[in-house]
């Protein structure tokens, strides 16, 4: 049996995740917060016949730590996170870090997500203000002061380089190992009325998707070809004589 169809399979395999993947980014373009889908592939070595055969995996989905840009609002309830930390909010299953930094207010003052979860302080508490006292003032290390009065602290948090990530909604993240409250603001903090977009490069994104579908018609075709072969020899060897 030709290892060819098992190698083209496997690369259609990769390369039907890899697709999945990239328009999963091209849907978040405009998403605040966004970090994109990566895939990380290896190579499965079969030594079945005579020489090694080499497989591709069907991948892994990593969440990429790559950061998107900084607009101005001028809305006083949007932060954008300056440096590698994220905010954190209370999910329905614990704690789900961010770097989307819209905020609201609820009507019983709760701070909360654009999604309605509560933002949580260092210490995972829930911050509340006075839904009637005026605008929030959130400095770089997260103080939030309102008609003059510190009345909290927007946590913020470190997850560890070396952690695995999965997606919560469209831009929350969940780690596998604990994340720890950023203490020095010297590199990292908060920057009041401004919001990060999403890490995808749109025309990146685009060019990466026309080039996984280029890729995965030519090893359909290899694998057509691959099948034609195989066929005429079968024919080849079922003729008398042969």
């Amino acid at each position: 049996m030709q290892s060819a169809l098992y190698v083209g399979l496997s690369a259609q395999v990769a390369l039907e995740k890899r697709l999945q993947t990239i328009a999963n980014n091209v849907a978040n373009v405009n998403t605040s917060g966004f970090r994109t889908d990566v895939v990380k592939f290896e190579t499965v070595l079969s030594r079945a016949g005579a020489s090694p055969v080499a497989f591709s995996s069907p991948g892994n989905n990593i969440i990429s730590r790559e950061a998107g840009n900084v607009t101005e609002t001028g809305n006083p309830l949007d932060v954008a996170v300056v440096g590698q930390g994220f905010v954190a909010f209370a999910g329905p299953n614990g704690t789900v870090y961010t770097r989307d930094g819209r905020l609201q207010i609820a009507p019983n003052g709760d701070l909360q997500t654009v999604t309605g979860f509560p933002v949580v302080d260092s210490g995972g508490a829930q911050i509340t203000v006075d839904p009637n006292g005026g605008p929030l003032s959130i400095a770089r290390n997260g103080a939030i002061t309102q008609d003059g009065n510190e009345v909290g602290t927007l946590g913020l948090f470190n997850i560890p380089a070396d952690a695995n990530l999965d997606r919560y909604g469209n831009s929350g993240v969940i780690p596998d190992r604990p994340a720890t409250a950023i203490v020095d603001y010297t590199r990292d903090g908060f920057r009041q009325s401004y919001v990060e977009g999403s890490g995808a490069n749109p025309m990146l994104e685009l060019t990466r998707l026309i080039s996984a579908s280029r890729a995965f018609e030519g090893t359909n075709s290899l694998m057509e070809g691959t099948e034609s072969s195989l066929q005429n020899a079968i024919r080849t060897l079922g003729e008398p004589g042969k």
